[in-house]
């Protein structure tokens, strides 16, 4: 490979290179779309099969044991990965080659690597944690490692608006990463070697397709660039402090977002033991499927958002009060199957004995009010009210922590339950606030340029 990167103005394609990557053009929104959805639901339902398959195969504290390895990985795990897929996939002016996003995400992985290592040897020595609940931890580590990197090459996609070839990837990993899980603890019958399971064959897909769709695209946009582990470390630090220090406060927002999921699954497992934390760990789980639409929708909805917040002040109204209507009707669908349906579809989906039907139709309400205060999420970052997110949902979190550790030892999973709804009720009027606060700011600037233009000074 050669040594030079052409990110920036794009050599033109020689006849040679006029091959059928060259033809990878962009999908259409519309596409995109629908490509997104799909994948993504697929993918979230697969991750809730895990659930299902240890709660079949095993017992209520293997999905405990499970549940508390995703709850002490994914706080570190998200906040190394700094959210660069997003900035990765903004990066219109090619400001980094994708080299420095992958450079910065194996580094950022060995980082979270090594303190969930930390966490996993200090809860052995001072916690009295058995080894073998902090061998599942490492193990789910790991499987997390391998998806960070595929989540990279996903952002050159991305940027590329190929949506489609992510979703094929999530539309293979999702089952193949159940059937792997299944397999493993039917022969153990132990979650760390399930979920090393997960990870072999997440890796596998990354370098059979996933690393061979990045080429293809590198190759279809005439883009040259030499990722031989040498250069990957070889003069990038510079580059790579000040593309952390650009995705710095992206880290800390996806750090609170997950202690807000986390918080309470802390305090049931200190509180009441790892079969406790399995039931609640296998009920929340039925709020994936939502929680992808959302995201899908919100995520094909944020670039018009944000010209409409420029230039069309009603048309940020209108569609941001559309997408709030989507997450009121698919709130109040959730909350409706839950209290009508919610024993028999529990005990379908696990056994008789996790069907607590007044904790599911709870943590059903509150995944109602999360789908709308994501949609208002979206529409803050889109009117780049950015810094306003981070005290939003620190003052979430404080109030989720200070309800689990008031209502769980004495109320047990409802009032886990209850403190989640909490939370997410203090997240969702906030981002009310936030919203109509933005919405009032850019109507005055653009009366005002209407009167005498002039370039907003304070807008962002």
């Amino acid at each position: 490979m050669s040594t030079r990167t052409t990110f920036g103005p794009r050599a033109p394609l020689t006849p040679a290179a006029k091959r059928p990557e060259a033809e990878l053009r962009p999908l259409s929104l519309r596409s995109n779309f629908a490509w997104t959805l799909t994948g993504n639901i697929l993918y979230n339902v697969c991750q809730a099969g895990w659930i299902v398959v240890l709660a079949k195969m095993g017992n209520p504290e293997m999905v405990g044991r499970f549940g508390m390895g995703l709850a002490v990985t994914a706080p570190v795990v998200m906040f190394t990965r700094l959210q660069l897929r997003s900035i990765q996939a903004t990066d219109a002016r090619d400001e980094y080659r994708f080299g420095d996003y992958l450079s910065l995400r194996l580094i950022s992985t060995a980082v979270a690597m090594a303190v969930i290592a930390l966490i996993a040897s200090s809860a052995v020595l001072f916690a009295d944690y058995h080894r073998g609940d902090v061998s599942a931890w490492l193990a789910i580590a790991l499987m997390r490692a391998s998806e960070g990197v595929s989540d990279c090459i996903y952002g050159l996609l991305q940027k590329w608006e190929r949506l489609d070839l992510i979703s094929r990837s999530m539309m293979i990993k999702g089952p193949t990463s159940v059937i792997a899980l299944a397999a493993m603890i039917r022969v153990t019958h132990n979650v760390a070697w399930g979920a090393l399971g997960i990870m072999a064959a997440w890796t596998a897909l990354m370098f059979l397709y996933d690393v061979r769709n990045a080429r293809r695209i590198m190759r279809a946009r005439g883009i040259v660039e030499d990722l031989s582990l040498r250069t990957l470390w070889s003069g990038r630090l510079p580059v790579l402090r000040r593309l952390t220090w650009l995705a710095l406060p992206l880290g800390f927002v996806a750090l609170l977002d997950s202690l807000n999921v986390n918080v309470p699954r802390y305090v049931i497992q200190g509180h009441m033991g790892l079969a406790a934390l399995g039931y609640f760990t296998a009920i929340s789980s039925v709020t994936v499927g939502g929680n992808m639409t959302v995201a899908s929708l919100a995520t094909s909805a944020s670039p018009r958002l944000s010209r409409h917040y420029v230039d069309d002040i009603a048309g940020f109204k209108r569609l941001t009060w559309k997408l709030v209507q989507f997450g009121i009707v698919l709130g109040g669908g959730v909350l409706l199957i839950a209290l009508l349906f919610g024993r028999q579809l529990l005990t379908v989906l696990y056994t008789a004995e996790y069907a607590h039907v007044d904790v599911f139709a709870w943590l059903m309400a509150a995944a109602g009010l999360g789908y709308v205060a994501r949609f208002l999420v979206y529409s803050m970052t889109a009117a780049r009210y950015l810094r306003a997110q981070t005290p939003l949902y620190a003052l979430s979190l404080g109030i989720l922590g200070g309800l689990s550790l008031w209502l769980i030892p004495s109320h047990g999973l409802l009032g886990a339950a209850w403190a989640a709804f909490g939370g997410t009720l203090i997240l969702l009027v906030g981002a009310i606030a936030v919203n109509l606060h933005a919405i009032r700011t850019r109507s005055a600037a653009l009366a005002a340029e209407a009167v005498q233009p002039s370039l907003p000074s304070d807008w962002t």
